[in-house]
């Protein structure tokens, strides 16, 4: 089997055999194939496409490419939840004690932060002496008695994806459908989760700028999923503004625990059940996501959803203080206010704007060596639909930076204030099954 020959049939347009792929991920991982040859079809891959089967052997032969976790010690249905990415998305920290408060065992392998979009690891580590990186055992032992386990990403997972993703982001070929959802859902699989629920996110600053192109890949990657036997089931959601009124790491989790206390915003909790709703449909707890919704919706009045996230942050070595007493999260010595210079209605808020201007006062990295600051970060006063006068404060800036003249800009310039109040937002555009 000839590299060259495969290029030729993918650049023709044809499909690739099971056997091609696999030789193709194969050799280059153990280096076989050069940087140059693997380049050459991701370009023909992103002009020719793949159809679903090629996209499912695809993904299949990077989940192999290293270790995949076994979980199957830990009894019931063990559901990952994944989002694509987006500014203000604490929604992890809410969801995996939700669903682990209910039975439901949530395996949570995360990321961190990078350019505009947060991370949940970031978000985590505010929280003083919380353990992320945890062993195998540590993890699958958690996972079995608490039901739920959050870690960082591990190289030994899935490790042909890292090596294929840092070409494509040379190469211009990031934005291809079937080379996205076969890098998120080979780390899916290789973390041996029985389902999946996918959050994939739509607006200025999602990845995916556009319904029409966030529903392609949803579709693509549910379809992904089922042949390779995982349930998965995909919520497109809106990231058209910020999640909630929240941006950063410290003042999420404040947000998050105020979600779990079911006084939080109504974006944030609306999408963090729904999620969840489907997560508890497929472990089989429920039959439709509409009753899941209420009894899940009654688990955070009760106040058990937020015990289950102090128990959470206690198993993993964490302050529990801050559950009580949010002021002993990390905070910002500047606080700068952006004001409207005009009365009427906020039409829109560019989130990806507001996501670097987070970055630039230190919430997140340009690149993956750079250090973060917890306590930095952006509160959304206003949102879309809601009013303002001249001289309201829109939104403020936390930073312990001197200088923050670049990301106030970015911040002024998020905002666009109109006449007419818009339509309201929908948090939840589709569901795909």
């Amino acid at each position: 089997m000839r590299m060259v020959d495969i290029i030729n049939k993918k650049k023709r347009g044809t499909s690739l055999s099971p056997d091609e792929i696999s030789y193709v991920i194969k050799s280059y991982t153990n280096g076989t194939i050069p940087d140059y040859q693997m380049s050459s079809l991701l370009m023909a891959i992103y002009f020719a496409g793949m159809d679903d089967d090629e996209t499912a052997k695809l993904t299949d032969s990077i989940a192999n490419s290293g270790e995949k976790l076994d979980l199957t010690r830990v009894g019931g249905m063990k559901i990952d939840k994944h989002s694509s990415g987006g500014v203000g998305d604490k929604l992890s920290l809410i969801i995996v004690p939700l669903c682990a408060g209910v039975g439901i065992p949530v395996a949570k392998i995360s990321g961190r932060s990078l350019g505009h979009t947060g991370g949940t690891i970031d978000k985590l580590e505010s929280i003083k002496g919380f353990k992320t990186e945890l062993s195998e055992e540590e993890f699958l032992d958690n996972l079995a008695k608490y039901k739920m386990a959050i870690t960082s990403q591990t190289g030994n997972l899935a490790p042909a994806d890292k090596k294929i993703y840092a070409l494509r982001d040379v190469t211009g070929t990031v934005d291809s459908i079937p080379l996205i959802a076969s890098s998120i859902m080979s780390k899916k699989i290789a973390s041996g989760c029985d389902g999946i629920v996918l959050d994939v996110k739509v607006g200025t600053g999602a990845f995916m700028k556009t319904l029409d192109g966030a529903l392609a890949l949803a579709k693509t990657m549910v379809g992904v999923g089922k042949r390779l036997g995982k349930t998965t089931v995909a919520l497109v959601t809106d990231m058209s503004q910020p999640l909630g009124n929240e941006v950063g790491n410290a003042n999420e989790v404040k947000e998050a625990i105020e979600v779990l206390k079911g006084s939080g915003p109504e974006d944030v909790m609306t999408i963090a059940i729904s999620i969840a709703s489907y997560m508890a449909v497929i472990s089989g707890l429920f039959e439709k996501p509409d009753e899941a919704y209420g009894y899940l919706t009654e688990f955070i009045k009760s106040g058990a959803a937020l015990e289950k996230f102090a128990e959470l942050i206690r198993v993993q070595g964490g302050d529990t203080r801050i559950i009580c007493d949010t002021s002993l999260l990390p905070k910002a010595t500047n606080h700068i206010e952006i004001k409207a210079t005009r009365t009427g209605f906020v039409n829109s808020i560019d989130a990806e704007d507001i996501g670097l201007a987070a970055m630039l006062l230190g919430a997140g990295r340009k690149t993956v060596k750079d250090s973060i600051d917890y306590a930095a970060g952006i509160t959304v006063n206003r949102k879309v639909g809601d009013g303002v006068e001249k001289g309201d404060n829109l939104c403020i800036l936390h930073t312990n930076l001197e200088r923050w003249d670049q990301a106030q800009k970015l911040a002024f310039r998020a905002y666009t204030i109109g006449d007419e109040k818009p339509d309201a937002v929908k948090y939840i555009h589709k569901v795909v099954v």
